[in-house]
């Protein structure tokens, strides 16, 4: 589960075990069967009022929305406890290197063409964005199953689109116009919650524009009270036109279920999405290369400017965009290309969805003044470019990944054995750190709260430079001093820990 965080500690997390985006067609919508007539369309709601029956609008779309399975191999390390007895050979060898082993996921998508194109989110079909798709399953709602092929996914936008061939026209939807939806429009929802099968829930939206505070350029949501659970992933969302308006993708629940507060991408944002992944083109994006703070109440005041207007830049990367534009840090961006950036028109939205190599104007305040500058804008790296970017120590750690079934931890030898999870120490995150750039090791990503680290007082953003007396450059070397050690039959390992403006320690944290 991909968490969303919350100042309050509460997560919201997406509905695998069980989103994507649209243009403004105008079109009637709804399963595309020959019973899906314009008059009997225009009848199956009550234009002034509550529906009396959602049953025949389910009629017209529950067949265009489908169950979606996927196989995948995921690499885990393997330790024999054996090595270096007459019983090593038992279990695999004494070599305890990486093994794969068998994943599935479960969510559900729905067809937008009668020759089998179907919508999902991208982490249905990869689960936490570790596992080798093996297989991709989709199942109709009669229990027909075909095999389907991945035509193309965007880890940004968390949208993918399959294919599936059954050799016959299949019933179909239409992506609608969210930006027309209204609060306190009704809404149906239909999806595979828990692997349960075609499940049919209704409510109203319930905010429009949501930004659930993901940090994704598309952290725009639609809300609603319709009860989504773990395995609505990739279900549509329904207008009362029978058109797709959203793609259900997370919850805000403090306790896994549905508390009412569900989360879909609206289809504005996914349809020109969809249509590119369709073609196999590539999605690029708009990047300035700031880094940027909302405004919030103090920092407002400590400007002497308007609350909850603009956003405020920490820093700027030197050679990109902004840098070039001549934006500084301690700037405040109000507008960019005239529309003015809001809690829910962030500036990591409005550039993001800017066409890379566009020239743009950007209202700014320095110093209590109004000014206004012009960049060109450039393209946005991967997703894992700018987690090794924008890596910060005081973000809250993801903890809950300590807490999954074993089939979707995929967890490595530091996770199961020491308690953390750990990236390579590139010069970007070095700096960040506070590290010279010549600094070699490994930073800690998140630590298991109830681990023998946590206890340690081990934390996100140290970094590991040794492990027992031996520098460890990559996980592998972290790992590997990890076999040896409990092939030598020792309990704990001694780390070497670097920590911003402390002297360097020793730690010994023992192994599980």
């Amino acid at each position: 589960m991909k968490p969303v965080r919350y100042a309050y500690g509460v997560t919201a997390a997406l509905l695998l075990g069980g989103a994507t985006l649209s243009l403004a067609t105008g079109l009637p919508a709804g399963a595309q069967v020959a019973q899906n007539e314009a008059s009997r369309m225009n009848t199956v709601v009550p234009r002034g009022g509550a529906p009396a029956s959602f049953a025949d609008l389910t009629d017209q779309l529950a067949p265009a929305v489908v169950n979606i399975s996927t196989r995948q191999r995921v690499k885990v390390a393997n330790f024999n406890p054996f090595a270096g007895t007459p019983f090593a050979d038992l279990f695999g060898g004494q070599d305890g290197g990486p093994q794969t082993r068998e994943a599935q996921s479960l969510g559900s998508g729905f067809i937008i063409s009668a020759d089998g194109y179907v919508v999902t989110n991208n982490h249905v079909i990869v689960a936490d964005g570790r596992g080798e798709v093996e297989s991709i399953t989709v199942t109709m709602p009669d229990g027909t199953e075909y095999p389907a092929k991945l035509i193309g996914r965007d880890t940004a936008s968390d949208l993918a689109v399959l294919k599936v061939s059954p050799g016959k026209s299949l019933p179909f939807v239409k992506f609608g116009d969210s930006s027309s939806a209204r609060v306190g429009d009704w809404v149906i929802a239909i999806g595979n919650p828990f692997g349960l099968g075609g499940t049919v829930t209704s409510g109203i939206i319930s905010a429009v524009y949501r930004n659930i505070g993901s940090g994704s350029p598309y952290g725009r949501y639609i809300q609603t009270d319709a009860s989504i659970n773990r395995g609505n992933s990739g279900g549509p969302m329904f207008d009362m036109k029978g058109q797709v308006i959203g793609i259900n993708n997370a919850i805000f629940s403090p306790t896994g279920g549905s508390v009412g507060i569900g989360f879909a991408i609206p289809a504005e944002i996914a349809a020109p999405i969809v249509e590119k992944l369709k073609k196999g083109e590539a999605i690029e994006r708009g990047y300035l290369g700031v880094r940027i703070q909302a405004i919030n109440e103090d920092l407002a005041d400590s400007l002497g400017i308007a609350h909850n207007k603009g956003e405020f830049v920490q820093a700027v990367e030197p050679g990109q965009a902004a840098d070039k534009a001549g934006i500084r840090p301690g700037d405040v961006v109000m507008k960019v290309a005239g529309k003015e950036v809001t809690q829910e028109q962030t500036l990591s939205y409005l550039v993001a969805n800017t066409e890379p190599g566009s020239r743009i104007a950007i209202e700014l305040i320095r110093n209590g003044k109004r000014m206004t500058v012009n960049a060109t804008v450039g393209t946005r790296p991967s997703e894992e470019e700018l987690a090794q970017q924008s890596f910060d120590p005081e973000d809250e750690q993801d903890s809950n990944r300590f807490n999954q079934p074993p089939e979707r931890q995929g967890e490595g030898l530091a996770e199961s054995s020491l308690g953390l999870s750990v990236l390579p120490l590139t010069p970007q995150i070095a700096r960040q750190l506070g590290a010279g750039d010549d600094t070699r090791g490994l930073v800690i990503n998140a630590v298991d709260p109830n681990s023998d680290a946590a206890r340690k007082g081990l934390r996100r953003g140290d970094i590991v430079l040794s492990a027992n007396y031996r520098a460890v450059t990559s996980i592998d070397s972290l790992e590997t001093a990890i076999r040896d050690a409990k092939r030598s039959d020792r309990e704990a390992l001694l780390l070497r820990v670097q920590r911003r403006g402390q002297p360097v320690t020793y730690v010994p944290v023992r192994l599980r």
